[in-house]
């Protein structure tokens, strides 16, 4: 019976493990940290995540995936093989700032 439940327990949490694996959120490389980055993309460890963040504090926010290949160690077999794990968005806002208000909507002339 022990042994039953040693195997169901470590079989249930094989299955935990991969339902993360499988439902992870892709990765924002325009605001994820280098620790992060390192832990979301295959082959992207702590050094290569550090000059991801360096290259983009230097250059402004990704504007395409493949804009990687600009950094240094990333080479476009890399980018491809963690393409569907990578997402692109704005850059994170400054602490303590509030979005930007939306223009004020235009008043359209009644139709006559």
């Amino acid at each position: 019976m022990l042994n039953s439940y040693r195997k169901f327990a470590s079989t249930l949490a094989a299955m935990m493990l991969l339902t993360q694996l499988v439902y992870a959120e892709p990765v924002n490389i325009n605001t994820a940290d280098a620790a992060a980055l390192a832990k979301a993309l295959n082959g992207i460890g702590p050094a290569k995540a550090k000059a991801i963040v360096s290259y983009r504090d230097k250059n402004g926010p990704f504007k395409s995936v493949d804009q990687l290949a600009m950094v240094e160690g990333i080479t476009q077999k890399l980018i491809d093989k963690n393409r569907a794990d990578i997402k692109l968005g704005a850059e994170k806002a400054a602490p303590g700032s509030a979005p930007a208000a939306a223009p004020p909507a235009k008043a359209t002339k009644p139709a006559s």
